[in-house]
């Protein structure tokens, strides 16, 4: 990771910055043996350039985890590009196209990752709606839009190969409109995981799905075909957005997986209830600082990839 060269100001909330992120404890990852994963909204990345120092913060948080989803990333990739010159050249980056309508938000979904610790291994798509027979023309159409498509990709580390699907749900005018979504996500990841060619049974579902508690009809409405959370983040209460009382964004697995949780994970609090002390020169309301950094927290968990269970259910031969 390589910051250059930093004025004063950028060092000073730069230095506030590592003070928090240290005082969050996250366990380092062991190449081969663990791996940190974390999903991250970065509120409309890219929709206009950020300062400076907010690309360093944004750079600085990401290195923290050896793959990260991100959602919410805009069409213009020019601020991203700055992100991935900072994190270095082992740094790699797999994104899906935008779309270019209002209902999409013109926004793409990534994957960022250390490739010193997770090997990309060929797969990435954009999730397509489930399609029914047009019987009046013989046409396939899609019968539901997601608006703006999961995006997955297949990865590697240690012994333990890997499916990410990355989701945004769509807001909507009320909570309830977002139940027909998350089950029809629910069903095509069933689908798809009991195929005899799918790419592999590890699955891992992350994003933002505006759900807003564990309790809600939307949670379960994702967890309806097996997929759960993990245990590390269920056991303990906190929410993804800077207030803390909403868990916006989650991590899913199905319950085999559970050898493979290391058992820790938790959200990255950049925010401490206090922006202005990262901004020590450059008043800024929260909103604002929302824009600079995000009003998502990163969520993370901690991944055995060194497990014999893994080994022996490769799939990934290439």
């Amino acid at each position: 990771m390589f910051h250059g060269t930093l004025n004063e100001t950028t060092k000073k909330g730069l230095a506030i910055l590592r003070e928090r992120i240290e005082e969050e404890n996250i366990p380092s990852s062991k190449l081969d043996e663990t791996l940190n994963l974390a999903t991250w909204n970065i509120r409309e990345f890219g929709k206009k350039e950020r300062r400076e120092d907010s690309i360093h913060y944004i750079a600085e948080i990401l290195y923290q985890f050896d793959i990260i989803a991100v959602t919410e990333l805009r069409e213009n990739l020019s601020d991203l590009a700055r992100i991935m010159h900072i994190l270095g050249p082992y740094w790699k980056a797999i994104f899906s196209d935008f779309t270019p309508d209002r209902g999409g938000n013109k926004e793409r979904m990534a994957y960022l990752y250390d490739s010193r610790a997770v090997i990309f291994t060929g797969l990435a798509a954009e999730v397509d709606a489930p399609r029914k027979k047009n019987h009046q023309n013989g046409e396939y159409i899609a019968a539901f839009d997601w608006w703006r498509s999961p995006f997955m990709a297949s990865f590697r580390a240690g012994n333990f190969d890997f499916v990410m699907i990355s989701a945004h749900i769509r807001w909507g005018k009320k909570e309830e409109d977002r139940i027909a979504p998350l089950s029809l996500l629910a069903e095509w990841i069933d689908k798809r995981r009991k195929s005899e060619h799918n790419m592999d049974d590890d699955i891992i579902l992350l994003g933002d799905f505006n759900i807003p508690s564990f309790e809600s009809e939307l949670y379960k409405a994702i967890t309806s075909k097996g997929l759960t959370a993990p245990k590390a983040l269920i056991q303990e209460e906190f929410g993804s957005n800077l207030t803390g009382n909403k868990r916006y964004d989650q991590i899913f697995h199905y319950p085999i997986q559970e050898s493979e949780l290391a058992g820790s994970g938790g959200v990255l609090d950049f925010y401490r209830n206090d922006h202005q002390a990262l901004y020590p020169d450059f008043e800024l309301t929260k909103t604002d600082f929302t824009y600079q950094l995000s009003d998502h927290l990163p969520l993370w968990m901690q991944i055995n990839v060194d497990s014999e269970f893994a080994a022996l259910d490769q799939k990934l031969i290439f």
